[in-house]
């Protein structure tokens, strides 16, 4: 009988100096649509009926020297191909809980750290959803928190923080969003504009543009920025004039879509007047920290996503664009696939719609799709 490992001991597997050979045995699409990637990650995709039709030996991309880690959606496909590996002679473990399990594993990052002031970087690895915990050492705020709260109480606990204040820069539509329940769990008072809880069912404290907040001893101030256009009041939030959380409004490697609210010509030109208005007068060395990103390849030497942004300025040639009609046609051509479940996802996050766990995990399925690529 192979046994399983969870997502934490994956991860360890995956950042040790062997990496990981993943055999994911889900079917062809869904595999490239989303799997388990990272920089030593050896991934192969072979189903079950082919182990057993051709038999394991049959498939040389499977190494017999090294440890595979068996991968399906839910743990039980995956099960079975360690079997039929370690029935052969292979090492063989299988991810207990599957793709379902992945996806829900968070890793704390530390961006910067000191005694009065510091950011962590909260990575939700297989959606590329990003979120933040600021503290004074003492109090903490988080921003964009996903809808697994007990990870934000526990990581407080860890780092000996109180939870003071709970942040949202929008209103998201790709996945189920923690902040007014993590702010009711830790007593804490929940943040986002006005006009992105319109019409929603849970109370909140709005923030308005060009607002500093502070945390403790005024160690951390916090300033909001708003910049429509991934949706009319996406708020980006400057922490100590260093660092910009910008939520959905600007990746590392694009920018946030603009047709998830249904008004997608519109919304394209609020971003495009959020760049030449705003953005445009932010400093190159601000250190940009993003909402989401799309690739590992994204995750910079310090092991979290962010690049000051003259970096990005020299990547990303959607910021120089200086006219309106060019960068409207790019911006709402380039979206791709819409995020699946958006308009549910939306009702849940209004507090319009209540579903089960098992069903909040099945919406939230599949890899992150809010950025327009360049």
């Amino acid at each position: 009988m192979p046994k399983s490992i969870t997502p934490e001991q994956l991860k360890e597997r995956m950042d040790s100096e062997e990496g990981a050979v993943v055999l994911d045995v889900r079917a062809a699409d869904a595999y490239a649509d989303w799997k388990i990637e990272g920089e030593k990650v050896q991934s192969i995709n072979i189903q079950n009926s082919k182990l057993r039709h051709y038999g394991v030996e049959a498939f040389s991309a499977i190494p017999k020297d090294r440890e595979v880690v068996t991968v399906c959606a839910k743990g039980i496909s995956a099960q079975e191909a360690a079997e039929l590996l370690e029935n052969k002679g292979y090492k063989a473990v299988f991810l207990s809980g599957g793709m379902t399990a992945w996806s829900e594993f968070y890793e704390l990052l530390p961006v910067v750290t000191s005694s009065s002031f510091a950011i962590y970087q909260v990575m939700r690895l297989a959606k590329g959803c990003l979120s933040y915990i600021v503290t004074d050492g003492k109090d903490a705020a988080v921003f964009d928190a996903g809808r697994h709260t007990d990870k934000y109480l526990d990581f407080a606990r860890q780092l000996n923080l109180h939870i003071k204040s709970v942040f949202d820069t929008h209103l998201h539509a790709d996945h189920i969003s923690g902040g007014p329940r993590l702010a009711q769990q830790a007593g804490a008072n929940y943040f986002i504009a006005a006009e992105e809880a319109k019409d929603a069912n849970f109370s909140f404290n709005p923030v308005p543009n060009d607002k500093t907040f502070s945390l403790g001893q005024d160690n951390v101030r916090i300033k909001s920025i708003r910049t429509p256009g991934h949706t009319a009041a996406s708020t980006c939030f400057l922490i100590n004039e260093k660092y910009i959380l910008s939520g959905d409004t600007l990746f590392v490697s694009g920018l946030g879509r603009s047709d998830l609210k249904g008004r997608a010509r519109e919304m394209a030109e609020e971003m495009f007047a959020t760049l030449r208005r705003t953005i445009a007068n932010w400093s190159d060395q601000l250190m940009i920290l993003p909402g989401h990103y799309s690739d590992f390849r994204e995750i910079n030497s310090s092991g979290y996503v962010g690049e000051p942004l003259s970096e990005i300025r020299s990547k990303n040639p959607m910021l120089h664009l200086t006219d309106k009609d060019v960068f409207v046609q790019i911006a709402v051509g380039n979206t791709g696939v819409t995020p699946p479940n958006h308009e549910t996802i939306i009702s849940i996050n209004r507090d319009h719609k209540q579903v089960s766990a098992d069903e909040e995990s099945e919406l939230e399925i599949g890899p992150n799709r809010c950025a327009v690529k360049h």
